[in-house]
C-alpha cells in the first residue's frame, strides 16, 4: 500500500505541474459557459440579436430557457465532449512516458509495474471526478446568474447523480485508450481511437444498437436521444464493465510482458 501511495503521489505531482491539466480545466468551463449563453438567447432572442450575440441568419432550435433545458444541455455535452476530454488526459498519462523517454526509467524502479499502472488509473479517476464536479459547480453558478426559472432541489440532485454516472461510465472506457497509448507508444494512436469510438458510438445509436455498443452508453445516459430508461438496460452497463475489465487486463499484461527496450 505504501508503494501505491508513493506511485500515486508521483503521478499527481506530474499532473499538477503539467499544462494539460489546467488547459483541460479551462476547456471544461466552455461547456457551462456556452450552455448559459444559450439560455440568455432563448430568454430573449430579440435582445440577444440586438446585442450581437446572434446574427439575423441564426436559427436556434426550439427550447425553453429553464433549468430542465439547461441541465439537459449540460448532461448531453458531458456525454459527448466528456469522452474526448477523458481520452486526452488518459493518452497523456500513459503516452507521455514514451514522448518524454521515461518509460524505461520508471520500469527500472523497485515499485512493481502493476502498482504504477494502478496509480495511473487512479489518477485518471480522480481527475475525471474533479472535472465533473467543476462542470456541475460552474453550471449551477451560471444558471443562478442567468436567472433561469423552474429549478428545484430534486432536479439538482437527480441531475448531479446522472452526471456522476456519465462520468463513471466514461472512465470505465478509458483503459482501452490507455492500452492504445501503451501499444502505440505515444499520443496519436489513443486519440485516433477516441475519435473513432465516438463516431462509431454515434452511428450505433442512430442505428438502434447503442445499448449494446459500450461507447454509445454514456451519451445515451445523458438523454441525448430520449429517455435513458427506454434506451438502456442492464446489458448496456454490463458491456461497459466488460470493456473496463478487458482494458485493464490488456494494459497490465502489456506493461508486464511487453519488450520495453525501445
Amino acid at each position: 500500500m505504501n508503494a501505491f501511495r508513493q506511485a500515486l503521489w508521483a503521478e499527481m505531482l506530474k499532473a499538477r505541474r503539467a499544462k494539460i491539466t489546467w488547459l483541460a480545466a479551462a476547456a471544461t468551463l466552455l461547456l457551462p459557459l456556452v450552455d448559459g449563453l444559450f439560455m440568455v438567447i432563448l430568454k430573449d432572442p430579440v435582445r440577444a440579436q440586438s446585442m450581437g450575440l446572434i446574427s439575423t441568419k441564426a436559427q436556434l432550435a426550439a427550447g425553453l430557457a429553464d433549468w430542465p433545458t439547461f441541465i439537459s444541455v449540460l448532461l448531453q455535452g458531458m456525454g459527448i465532449a466528456g469522452s474526448i476530454l477523458f481520452a486526452i488526459f488518459t493518452a497523456w498519462v500513459f503516452g507521455r512516458e514514451f514522448s518524454d523517454h521515461t518509460a524505461k526509467e520508471w520500469l527500472s524502479l523497485p515499485t512493481g509495474r502493476g502498482t504504477i499502472v494502478a496509480a495511473k488509473f487512479c489518477l485518471i479517476f480522480i481527475w475525471g471526478l474533479a472535472l465533473s464536479l467543476l462542470i456541475y459547480a460552474v453550471g449551477l453558478g451560471i444558471g443562478q446568474v442567468v436567472e433561469i426559472p423552474a429549478g428545484s432541489p430534486g432536479l439538482v440532485w437527480t441531475s448531479f447523480g446522472r452526471l456522476l454516472a456519465i462520468a463513471l461510465l466514461t472512465y470505465l472506457l478509458m483503459p482501452v485508450v490507455a492500452w492504445f497509448a501503451s501499444v502505440g507508444r505515444g499520443y496519436l494512436p489513443p486519440l485516433g481511437w477516441a475519435f473513432l469510438a465516438m463516431a462509431l458510438g454515434q452511428i450505433a445509436a442512430v442505428l438502434g444498437w447503442g445499448d449494446w455498443f459500450p461507447w454509445s452508453v454514456p451519451a445515451l445516459l445523458s438523454s441525448m436521444a430520449g429517455s435513458p430508461q427506454d434506451l438502456l438496460g442492464f446489458h448496456s452497463y454490463l458491456v461497459v464493465l466488460l470493456v473496463f475489465v478487458a482494458g485493464i487486463a490488456a494494459t497490465l499484461a502489456w506493461w508486464n510482458y511487453a519488450d520495453q527496450s525501445q
